[in-house]
């Protein structure tokens, strides 16, 4: 799926990161992907982003809108064509308060779009947020954090700056589209990648909790990191086939695609 460059400003971005036994992770991808391991974990979050003044490349910054986001997403490797391995993430479910990007998200730019509420507290280095999805009973994310120097000694992570680079490198997003076995991916460019530690009071996650999913003792809190107030481009990328390449490159017959 071609869209032209966006771009605009992240005014607010959280990722809240857990590590996951690599075998329950590796349940929930395509075939086409692997977890990206950190010290034999792989490493499963959330994206929370809130973004302004979103619009094509050369349009005027007033003609930009904004909106709240999630992602929840793993971080995964894969072979690409040319047979080097390549880094991102996967992406089981986004969500939005915009109906606009709930309605052309998966038609007109990748990744389906949940419709979501969002009630967010931003103030004075503390936040909050809650979020209500309309094909949930209960809040699909709940979180209180608070800005912090301390990198967490219990991170999987050997450093803030470790940490940093993974995600940094990770920034190709494949998501699927409905009833098919296309992946559209999307490449967030960040001139000035910039991240802070974020302190976790609590977090909840409908996704995440689900033990029928992910099993009791296999997902825990890892760490959490702040952007603020950066600017940043949305770039599309190749689609892929969520099945696995053959040798020749060409799609295997598996019937992974089908159940992905």
């Amino acid at each position: 799926m071609k869209i032209p460059v966006i771009t605009g400003t992240i005014r607010r971005r959280i990722l809240l990161n857990y590590r996951v036994a690599p075998d329950v992770a590796r349940a929930v991808l395509p075939a086409r992907f692997r977890p990206k391991l950190v010290r034999g974990q792989a490493i499963a979050g959330i994206c929370l982003i809130r973004l302004e003044s979103i619009r094509p490349r050369g349009f005027p910054e007033l003609a930009g809108i904004s909106s709240e986001n999630t992602a929840h997403r793993i971080a995964v490797e894969w072979e690409g064509d040319d047979g080097q391995t390549r880094q991102g993430v996967y992406v089981p479910r986004r969500d939005t308060d915009s109906r606009l990007n709930a309605l052309a998200g998966g038609r007109v730019f990748p990744g389906v779009h949940h419709h979501s509420k969002f009630t967010v507290e931003d103030r004075n280095g503390r936040i909050s947020m809650r979020i209500l999805a309309d094909d949930f009973k209960d809040p699909l994310v709940e979180l209180k954090a608070g800005e912090t120097g301390d990198f967490p000694e219990s991170s999987v992570f050997g450093s803030l700056g470790e940490s940093s680079g993974f995600f940094e490198a990770g920034c190709i997003g494949y998501s699927a589209r409905p009833d098919s076995c296309t992946l559209d991916g999307l490449l967030l460019k960040v001139s000035d990648w910039r991240v802070t530690p974020l302190n976790v009071h609590s977090a909840r996650s409908a996704y995440y909790d689900d033990e029928s999913i992910f099993p009791p003792d296999s997902i825990e809190l890892d760490h959490a990191l702040l952007m603020r107030d950066i600017a940043h481009e949305w770039h599309s990328e190749p689609t892929m086939t969520t099945e696995m390449p053959n040798a020749d490159n060409s799609p295997s017959s598996t019937p992974a695609c089908a159940s992905a």
